[in-house]
């Protein structure tokens, strides 16, 4: 299992980089790999990534990561060695942007709690 974590990690890795240096040019929001998830025969990955945007921005970014898939994964295969080079899926990640709503609502409580 510790062996999946660490391909995990270097695939994020790998994939917030080429989105970085060459991709994210095409993107006009910020774009986060927050996780991948390897399957454990190296097959496929899914990786999330976090968009701060609108939803528009979020269909962009998802439109553009899966035009680039195959490119994206030349560049991973360049950078990684691994037995196989996984087959990307990309998926965007709403944890933080729920985690933001969760604040804002515990916030005004407060603020309800302390007016009373």
């Amino acid at each position: 299992m510790k062996r999946m974590v660490r391909v995990n990690e270097l695939l994020k890795r790998e994939v917030g980089n080429i989105l970085e240096r060459g991709i994210g040019r095409e993107m006009d929001c910020l774009v986060t790999v927050t996780d991948v998830s390897t399957a454990p025969d190296l097959r496929n990955a899914i990786v999330f990534v976090s968009v701060y945007g609108s939803e528009d921005q979020k269909q962009n970014v998802l439109n553009v990561l899966r035009r680039r898939r195959a490119d994206i994964q030349h560049q991973v295969s360049k950078g990684v060695t691994l037995k196989y080079t996984p087959k990307l899926s990309f998926r965007i990640d709403n944890q933080a942007e729920t985690a933001d709503n969760i604040r804002i609502i515990l916030d005004q409580l407060n603020l309800e709690e302390e007016e009373q």
